[in-house]
């Protein structure tokens, strides 16, 4: 009589083979993709999805739009457009020129186009953008791979200014210095908060007047 132990192994090994592809594990499914608002289309429209795919950053936290204009953070729920205002996405890169707006400007940016694209566009808070700086590069600044040619300067934030005070306008050294509850006050409202790209700094006292370049926020569908 032939063994059988050769058999029952061969046996196994059939068993063996004919389970092992149903217990491996399933692949994740890939993020959903952010339709770019019609305000924004570019020439990256006619771009395939399968170009912009192959340029994503290998970051958990970051995906792109279908069209790549938008970063879009995952954990904070924000879609991000890749160009500031007055830069244009062109497929590849941010091109031209940004536009140097004063904080009223900007405001009125934001609030133009949450009106005619009925998504709540907004100027960023001081935390979310200070986010946004790879403090570890060298140098410092906005990772290029999402951010392509930004520029490295101050950006203005929507945060509010609530450094207002009460001055005690009899006392002799602030009669002397022309100090008041009113000139206190008018200061919170004539500065604004910004935050330097370059490095992640943030200051309250940056003049409303001043020139500065913009990146609006939005939340993700």
């Amino acid at each position: 009589m032939k063994p059988l132990v050769p058999v029952f192994c061969q046996a196994l090994v059939c068993l063996a083979s004919a389970v092992a592809p149903a217990l491996a594990p399933a692949q994740p499914a890939a993020p959903a993709a952010l339709a770019a608002p019609e305000a924004e289309a570019t020439d990256a429209a006619a771009m395939s999805a399968d170009s912009t795919a192959a340029a994503v950053p290998a970051k958990a936290q970051w995906v792109l739009s279908a069209d790549g204009a938008y970063a879009i953070d995952q954990r904070a729920h924000l879609a991000w457009p890749r160009c500031v205002h007055g830069m244009r996405w062109n497929g590849r890169t941010c091109t031209g020129q940004p536009l140097l707006l004063t904080y009223t400007e900007a405001a009125a940016l934001a609030t133009a186009r949450w009106k005619a694209e009925g998504v709540r566009w907004r100027l960023p808070r001081v935390n979310e953008l200070r986010r946004l700086v790879n403090k570890r590069a060298d140098p410092p600044g906005l990772d290029p791979e999402l951010f392509p040619n930004a520029p490295q300067d101050w950006h203005w934030t929507g945060t509010a200014n609530i450094k207002t005070f009460s001055v005690n306008a009899y006392k002799y050294d602030n009669v002397q210095q022309g100090n008041s509850d009113r000139s206190a006050n008018q200061m919170a409202f004539t500065q604004g908060w910004a935050v330097d790209l370059s490095s992640g700094e943030a200051r309250g006292d940056i003049a409303k007047s001043e020139l500065l370049p913009v990146r609006l926020v939005r939340p993700r569908p």
